[in-house]
């Protein structure tokens, strides 16, 4: 069983960036989908990029295509989210979150979170105008 623990948020004007972090308790060798998911107040937790197996292919959702980035160091068992050109809609909760092994590329390549078992605690992103 993973644990993540995600860092790097705060607030932010618009235009702006920050960097998210998510580390994992164990190797990520044993998890090939990692992902960041994101909750606004009232609306449901939605895909936000997904890395993909040692070849770590991406996936994106199409409002932050082009201005966020997800990558992965697994030696110090991290996965990172680069977020450039912040909105305000941007505004949210992000998730970490691990793919079920079973279901992994399913997972990663659809972006939906009945796919991921494993979930941090979350952390903050406010993005002003």
């Amino acid at each position: 069983q993973v644990q993540l623990v995600e860092s790097g948020g705060g607030s932010v004007q618009a235009g702006g960036s920050l960097r998210l972090s998510c580390e994992a308790s164990v190797s990520t060798y044993s998890y090939p989908c990692l992902g960041w998911f994101r909750q606004a107040p009232g609306k449901e937790r939605e895909g936000v990029a997904t890395i993909y197996g040692s070849a770590s292919s991406t996936y994106y959702a199409d409002s932050v295509k082009g201005r966020f980035t997800i990558s992965q160091d697994k030696v110090k068992r991290t996965v990172y989210l680069q977020m450039d050109s912040l909105k305000p809609d941007d505004t949210a909760m992000y998730y970490c979150a691990s793919g079920r092994a079973a279901v992994a590329r399913w997972a990663c390549t659809s972006l939906n979170e009945r796919g991921f078992g494993y979930w941090g605690q979350g952390t903050q992103v406010t993005v002003s105008s």
